[in-house]
């Protein structure tokens, strides 16, 4: 209606001042002009705009509506367009008329914005719809308790006003302490999975079992301002203590990392490690025993160090333990090597048997290890027979051995050194008997090797130890006693009267020697002097 009157003015008068004035007299006089010259009733929207006095308010003179304009009354688009923010910055609406999508003078109900959410690109407005976006409806997103802007907030079923800023419409669960940029560690498809973080970039950096950790058990839940609160900064990391119990209670300092790793607390460097500055010093051949041997392959047992057999097999068998504590090892032994024995023959001398004599020259492993058998320190008995066998048996009665007490006839000196007085047996030593050696009388050979000893069973007659060289001519109850004519000095030495025989020497006869009348026999083979004569009349020795 508008555009014909125009024209017809145009045409009547001519020119454009003639036209011009032509509008404003038919506006100013016409009281219902406007219904005449409008092409319909403006939107709810817009319904303020109403009346021939508003026209230039949106329109040009003669001209088409401009985007300035529209512009000018919406502000907040234009702002946005400004910073190339949103739909209306987009290619897809910058360089079209705003008429063109929101068309009026259609009647105040017409829907002024119209477009299909369904089929709407969202990437349009700059905020591509990803994840859980992209199933989400749209009204959930576009309302107004999201949208910071009073003005804005008070518009009924607007989509502007909205910002990309998570927090506009999620709960900040961090409480401003990470920032607003929430997509730098989540993405669009789960919250509670912050996939896209890299610890590597924070300041403490995650290694060996650290990356393998739970994020809660270095990140504690608790509630701030009523609300649950994970934090996530702020947390004290210099030292591992900040984290870690410190087992060792101070004792090798705060820098744990110079024995261990984040690979595992038991995998120990072992080649920087100090053991000197434990309660267990390493010397001698502890240097050189490998770590597992005592921690364990992990190296995560803490072993026993009090007493050695903590560690080391007790090879004496509690010989030196006393109420249930075995002794302290240190005594016989040192960590220079477990033999030889520390224990000097000045510390046995302090025990109940001292070393003296040849016992001086005798190993250890001569009277504490005897063949297979196992160490032997507790002694029943101090005797000799507790070491030495009695190689005289039963030939020694108990008069003289008594509870064989050897050290009555021998001392420690030397075995073969005897103290024994022979006048207490029924055999007293004279003469020649006193240089013999006991062996001579004693021992009786059983072997090329082995010889036995005789002592009770040793007879005492002269034939036991020398032969009869008289063939049995002075035997006498079946016993020949030699010292009827023999003295123990001298076995030619004779104490022989011959005035007690029943041939008495006298005159000439005392003057002969034995042998002229005492002549060798020979008696099966036996040679031998005949004293015993059947016969002793004078033919037998004289001729006529």
């Amino acid at each position: 209606m508008l555009k014909w009157l125009s024209l017809s003015l145009h045409t009547l008068c001519g020119t454009k001042i003639y036209f011009i004035t032509a509008v404003i007299l038919v506006l100013i006089n016409t009281a219902n002009s406007y219904a005449q010259l409008s092409p319909g009733d403006l939107t709810k929207a817009h319904a303020n705009l109403e009346g021939l006095s508003n026209c230039t308010k949106c329109h040009v003179l003669g001209e088409k509506v401009t985007n300035e304009k529209c512009l000018d009354c919406h502000k907040e688009i234009n702002s946005l367009i400004q910073k190339n923010i949103g739909y209306h910055a987009s290619s897809e609406a910058r360089n079209k008329n705003c008429s063109k999508c929101h068309s009026e003078h259609n009647g105040r109900d017409f829907q002024i914005i119209r477009f299909d959410e369904n089929k709407f690109d969202h990437s349009t407005t700059g905020y591509v719809l990803k994840g859980k976006h992209s199933q989400i409806k749209c009204n959930e997103c576009h309302q107004s308790k999201f949208i910071k802007d009073p003005d804005l907030k008070k518009r009924r079923n607007t989509f502007i006003g909205l910002t990309t800023n998570c927090n506009n419409c999620h709960e900040d669960v961090h409480q401003k302490t990470l920032g607003n940029n929430c997509i730098n560690c989540h993405n669009f498809d789960s919250f509670k999975t912050a996939t896209k973080f890299d610890h590597n970039t924070a300041r403490f950096r995650l290694t060996g079992l650290h990356r393998s950790t739970d994020c809660v058990k270095c990140h504690k839940m608790e509630t701030k301002n009523g609300r649950r609160f994970q934090s996530f900064t702020g947390l004290s990391f210099n030292r591992c203590i900040s984290c870690h119990a410190d087992v060792h209670r101070g004792k090798f300092g705060k820098t744990c990392e110079n024995c261990h790793n984040t690979s595992g607390f038991k995998n120990i460097k072992t080649s920087s490690f100090d053991h000197s500055r434990t309660n267990f010093p390493l010397v001698g051949k502890h240097r050189y025993v490998k770590c597992s041997d005592c921690h364990g392959v992990k190296l995560a047992s803490r072993p026993k160090y009090k007493f050695c057999t903590d560690c080391h097999k007790d090879y004496h068998k509690g010989q030196f333990t006393k109420n249930n504590v075995v002794t302290d090892c240190s005594k016989c032994h040192n960590v220079y090597g477990f033999s030889p024995s520390t224990f000097t023959i000045e510390k046995h001398n302090t025990t109940k048997f001292a070393l003296v004599g040849s016992h001086l020259a005798v190993s250890c492993i001569g009277c504490h290890k005897t063949g297979t058998e196992d160490w032997n320190f507790n002694f029943s008995s101090q005797k000799c027979i507790a070491c030495h066998k009695n190689v005289h048996g039963t030939e020694i009665t108990y008069k003289f051995l008594g509870n064989n007490n050897c050290e009555n006839c021998h001392n420690v000196e030397r075995w073969n050194k005897i103290s024994f007085d022979h006048s207490k047996t029924k055999f007293a030593l004279e003469g020649k008997h006193k240089t013999v050696d006991c062996r001579n009388c004693h021992t009786y050979k059983i072997s090329a090797d082995k010889v036995g000893y005789k002592f009770a069973s040793l007879k005492t007659n002269c034939e036991s130890c020398h032969n009869d060289i008289h063939n049995g001519q002075f035997k006498a109850a079946g016993q020949t006693d030699c010292s009827n004519c023999h003295l123990f000095d001298s076995w030619k030495t004779l104490k022989f009267d011959h005035e007690n025989t029943k041939f008495s020497l006298k005159g000439a006869h005392s003057k002969l020697k034995c042998i002229q009348c005492h002549k060798p026999v020979d008696n099966n083979g036996v040679l031998f002097i005949k004293y015993k004569l059947e016969e002793f009349k004078c033919a037998d020795c004289h001729t006529s």
